[in-house]
């Protein structure tokens, strides 16, 4: 090939990359994929919806290994629950848990959350009794008055009876006090006795068939959780690629590394899984107060890796952004290439990625206005593998009332340069 030839070629390549949007311009002139070169390739036995599986392939080899690229090695960001795993790991441990008596007896329900209020506290002194010393197991797999009563605060943040069971003010953005409660359920226990109800809670979901229920006093929840073969894949091809590949969670610290580390897993080591990490006290117990970001120190859950919260850890934690900073959107070296999340937990730090936005439909209004409008050209919808939802029936409300406001309640979801985002169809199913 003639100079110019190749001139011209390496200019064509520019162009599609820069026009596709999957990499900035200044990484497009010296990112252009070499012919060779072997780049780790997504499995074509795996199902992905229409083109899907080409574009996170597009971003594979864009940022990966085989463009040449030398520097800083690219990152790739995943929620755990129902983004890598069908169903959620955390209500799986806490299933085991109260099946097993796992949850100790507080000195007082209300000293475990900031936001409990006075009818949480009451109803879960009446269901649970005081008979069982402070400290002691809670006998939750006869008692199922205090099984239903935990279990519906964690769902719902509202009491059997329907009482609010938590109040105050909280940034919406930041954190969810029912989030933050489940680590705080298990003060007391040590991080490998958590780690151990989350290893058992796991065996048994691996085992549980698809589809599969199981019932907490009178809840039926998912029996069953499995790994996506699809992100399973994804993982592995981006690391094989060269990306430095994290989870990042609102669940518990030692139950999601459990699941993202552990043997059949998806081989994301516990320096690359972030949640909620719990403070422990002088003896190695988990306490009810946790680890903050952003300039926000320890707390009783004020700050967690939760809608904008998931930003800040991945600001701090992977790019060593300090303080407030953290909270703000970086440049784009200092941003993740892929994200990928299922729900409004996870739009910032998934809207944030450079690459490709991932993200699982389960009809979450947030993140799925944002993935639909696709203002960047970037996202790439997926339904979710096992037991995908059907069609949502209506639009998707983003012009009105789809927006986490930080004060809580809901607004209209904006675009970078402020204008609306106008109501959305469910077309990815």
């Amino acid at each position: 090939m003639r100079n110019r030839d190749v001139a011209a070629w390496t200019s064509a390549v520019v162009t599609v990359l820069v026009a596709t949007a999957l990499v900035s311009p200044a990484a497009a002139a010296t990112s252009a994929p070499t012919t060779d070169r072997a780049c780790p390739q997504l499995s074509k036995k795996l199902s992905w919806y229409g083109q899907n599986r080409a574009r996170l392939q597009r971003v594979i080899d864009e940022r990966g290994t085989c463009s040449g690229h030398h520097g800083p090695r690219p990152v790739a960001a995943f929620d755990w629950d129902n983004t890598v795993s069908k169903n959620d790991v955390t209500d799986a441990t806490i299933a085991w848990s109260l099946k097993h008596d796992k949850i100790l007896r507080p000195a007082s329900w209300k000293k475990t959350s900031k936001w409990l209020t006075d009818d949480a506290d009451k109803a879960l002194t009446a269901a649970c009794g005081t008979a069982v010393p402070v400290g002691a197991p809670l006998p939750t797999s006869t008692d199922t008055d205090c099984t239903d009563e935990i279990f519906n605060i964690r769902e719902s943040g509202k009491t059997m009876s329907g009482a609010a069971a938590f109040a105050g003010e909280w940034n919406h953005r930041r954190t969810v006090p029912q989030y933050a409660w489940v680590p705080q359920l298990f003060a007391g226990h040590t991080v490998p006795e958590l780690e151990s109800y989350a290893a058992h809670a796991r065996r048994e979901a691996l085992a549980a068939p698809v589809g599969s229920t199981q019932t907490l006093g009178t809840h039926t929840i998912a029996g069953y959780v499995r790994y996506y073969e699809q992100q399973r894949d994804l993982i592995r091809t981006l690391q094989k690629a060269g990306f430095d590949v994290y989870i990042v969670s609102a669940g518990s610290e030692p139950v999601t590394e459990v699941w993202s580390s552990g043997r059949g897993g998806v081989g994301i080591d516990r320096a690359h899984t972030i949640a909620i990490r719990s403070v422990l006290d002088s003896k190695g117990r988990i306490t009810t107060y946790n680890e903050g970001c952003g300039g926000v120190g320890r707390t009783q859950g004020e700050a967690i890796p939760y809608i904008d919260g998931k930003r800040c850890w991945i600001d701090r934690d992977i790019f060593h952004i300090k303080g407030k900073s953290a909270w703000e959107k970086q440049r784009w070296s200092k941003r993740i290439a892929l994200g990928g999340g299922d729900a409004d937990t996870d739009v910032t730090f998934v809207g944030d990625a450079t690459g490709a936005h991932l993200v699982l439909n389960r009809n979450k209004n947030e993140v799925m206005c944002r993935a639909y409008d696709n203002t960047d050209g970037r996202w790439v919808v997926n339904p979710m593998f096992i037991e995908p939802l059907p069609r949502k029936s209506g639009n998707y409300p983003c012009s009105t009332a789809a927006y986490n406001r930080p004060e809580g309640g809901f607004g209209p979801v904006l675009r970078p340069d402020g204008s609306v985002v106008p109501d959305q169809a469910d077309s990815v199913y």
